[in-house]
């Protein structure tokens, strides 16, 4: 009777475990694999997109740029090439959006201090107001990493063309100005192949936790 019974246990046991494999590998199969969109200029608010590449749905990448950032030196493509990266737009006078949107850049400066591949971007959309010092001193104010934040300033057209036709993150201000944009709370993440993969508001804490989980994902894509 007891060699009956334990054969009994033995045989529950092998039941109860290959049923708990079986249920775990369907769980596995049938559950959502993560993924991100790769982003083109047909695929965003027609607002933030300039329309000359508005009808573009595929293949779109961020274009060369040349800036000066906070310390005097060029950036360009090169300084983040086979970098994912972390974009916006702002200026340092700003009390509006900026200071929570550079407070919150840099809670994702802390979770990416030390993952090499990711860097930050943030162009200034004042460059006539903005220039290196005013950079320097606005790093310094907010504890920026020259080793992986970039605030940047330059020639305003090419800024602007960066913003709307790269970034697709920028609205047009004035249609009678030239060049003139309104800054948004835009974050726009960019993966090592110079795709947009993603946009968040900067201004929201619970997008910021989201895009360092999409840094996270890209990491190990």
């Amino acid at each position: 009777m007891k060699a009956v019974l334990y054969k009994y246990r033995v045989f529950i046991g092998i039941f109860l475990l290959f049923s708990s494999i079986t249920l775990y590998l369907f769980y596995n199969a049938l559950k959502p694999t993560k993924s991100l969109p790769i982003y083109n200029p047909s695929d965003v608010n027609p607002e933030l997109v300039d329309s000359t590449v508005q009808y573009i749905s595929k293949y779109h990448t961020i274009a060369d740029f040349s800036f000066t950032n906070q310390n005097g030196k060029t950036i360009t493509q090169k300084d983040y090439e086979g970098k994912i990266y972390v974009a916006d737009f702002f200026f340092t006078t700003c009390t509006s959006i900026c200071p929570k949107m550079t407070s919150n850049l840099v809670e994702v400066q802390k979770a990416i201090s030390n993952n090499p591949d990711v860097m930050l971007l943030s162009h200034t959309v004042f460059p006539e107001v903005d220039n290196v010092a005013a950079l320097k001193a606005y790093a310094l104010e907010k504890g920026v990493d020259d080793k992986k934040w970039n605030l940047v300033t330059g020639d305003k057209k090419e800024i602007y063309a960066m913003a709307r036709k790269s970034y697709l993150a920028v609205k047009m201000g004035k249609p009678e100005e030239l060049y003139d944009m309104v800054h948004t709370e835009n974050f726009v993440l960019v993966d090592a192949k110079k795709r947009v993969r993603g946009f968040y508001d900067g201004t929201k804490k619970e997008d910021i936790a989201r895009l360092i989980e999409d840094i996270n994902f890209l990491t190990n894509e």
